[in-house]
């Protein structure tokens, strides 16, 4: 008997020549093969860096036709944009949100403490401190003291309102806490932050044009307060009716639809409406290439460093979290929050609101020089524009930090702040 010989059912190394049927030989995993991997990884990039692209495409719009989107402008931003474009961000976090998580976090104390305390007391308290350093160190005014007094200002107003939801959802966070603390600071910010800024500001005479600003702020109040609630509340509930009545369709079409996409161009159409306005006043063309560059980089570092302290006060070392009162009683204070909670105290903590502090900027110094209060206003926007481009970052590091370490730690750690369970859930 002849012996059988095992066919070879082994793949053909893909990198070996072969032969055709008319005897000629190709060779697969050429040049060109790898030309066209390479190319769809480049596109691939390039797709995941869009939010980025887009703020560049809206910067540039800006620069080259500001009349378009700035307020009171072609296609009336103030209304379209900012009541339009935020009304359509919260409608669909009304669509995505279970209204048990908008209840359990809206009794959250700790997180409230963390956010509004970090936003309204540390930041101020920091940026005074900053300011001080600065008249020290420039006693000639090479930065403008107009930036100086908008930097307390920025400080003092509350967290924004839309890119903060945005953020927290793609990186994977609390949407719900995200979305009552911003609630929650929009709310407070119209009665804090004017008396705010004029307290803190320096007792110092170059100062003096910020201190006694007698503005009618009855005006300001009527719109901001019209703005949160047809643009924020209203929509916000109608979601949550909608969510309520049909659960299962609703969230069909989120995901088929991939609905949550929507909420990042929205907030490319903010960013378009902020630096028309910016350019459309002159604010950046008043002042001196050395203000603009120190207020460019001092934006980055600031944000950055502000966020990182949001994540520790989040996220305390073990041996602080390990501190007790007694045999097993830990200190409050110290007890570590959700990895999704702190994803949303990330982003909101550092942030800046444009559509409460333009308006509130405004109205606050009705007597100034326009030139004047457009100086003031330009730390207000570029921060807030600028916090949006390295908050992008921050969501690919918050989300992969959330994958791969955050879930992985024990139970006991996310005790405290939020809604997990354990003796810290409020």
């Amino acid at each position: 008997m002849g012996s059988k010989i095992a066919p070879d059912t082994n793949p053909p190394d893909p990198t070996t020549i072969t032969d055709n049927p008319d005897n000629t030989t190709t060779t697969t995993g050429s040049p060109p093969s790898k030309l066209k991997q390479l190319s769809k990884s480049a596109l691939r990039f390039i797709l995941h860096q869009w939010l980025l692209i887009g703020m560049g495409v809206a910067c540039v719009l800006a620069y080259y036709f500001p009349n378009v989107a700035k307020h009171g402008g072609v296609i009336r931003s103030e209304y379209s944009i900012l009541y339009g474009a935020m009304a359509l961000i919260f409608l669909i976090s009304g669509l995505s949100i279970p209204r048990q998580k908008l209840f359990l976090h809206m009794l959250n104390w700790r997180l409230h403490f963390l956010v509004q305390a970090f936003s309204f007391l540390f930041i101020p308290a920091l940026m005074l401190a900053v300011v001080h350093a600065i008249l020290a160190g420039d006693p000639h005014a090479h930065i403008d003291r107009a930036l100086l007094a908008g930097y307390i200002f920025t400080a003092c107003i509350p967290t924004t309102i839309a890119s903060n939801v945005v953020m927290t959802r793609s990186a994977g966070g609390d949407e719900a806490a995200a979305l009552v603390e911003v609630l929650l600071a929009n709310l407070l910010g119209p009665f804090i932050t004017a008396a705010w800024t004029v307290t803190v500001l320096p007792d110092r005479p170059e100062f003096e044009t910020w201190r006694h600003g007698d503005g009618d702020l009855k005006d300001m109040y009527r719109d901001v307060f019209k703005q949160l609630g047809l643009s924020v509340l209203l929509p916000l509930v109608v979601g949550q009716l909608v969510r309520w009545t049909w659960p299962d369709p609703t969230a069909r079409v989120l995901q088929r639809y991939r609905i949550s996409k929507i909420g990042t161009v929205c907030m490319l159409l903010l960013v378009w409406t902020t630096f028309s306005s910016c350019f459309a006043t002159g604010a950046l063309q008043t002042l001196s290439a050395r203000s603009i560059i120190f207020v460019v980089l001092f934006n980055i570092a600031l944000y950055i460093f502000l966020t990182s302290l949001c994540f520790i006060l989040c996220r305390p070392p073990r041996v602080l979290c390990n501190l007790g009162l007694g045999d097993s009683k830990r200190i409050s204070i110290f007890k570590r929050v959700s990895p999704e909670e702190t994803i949303a105290v990330c982003f909101c903590g550092p942030a800046k609101s444009t559509a409460l502090g333009i308006p509130l900027l405004y109205a606050m110094w009705t007597p100034l020089d326009l030139v004047v209060k457009a100086k003031t206003s330009v730390p207000v926007l570029l921060y807030t524009t600028e916090q949006i481009c390295v908050a992008h970052f921050f969501v690919h590091v918050l989300g992969r930090w959330r994958e791969k370490g955050g879930e992985g730690e024990d139970q006991h750690e996310h005790e405290g702040i939020g809604v997990r369970g354990g003796d810290g859930v409020v």
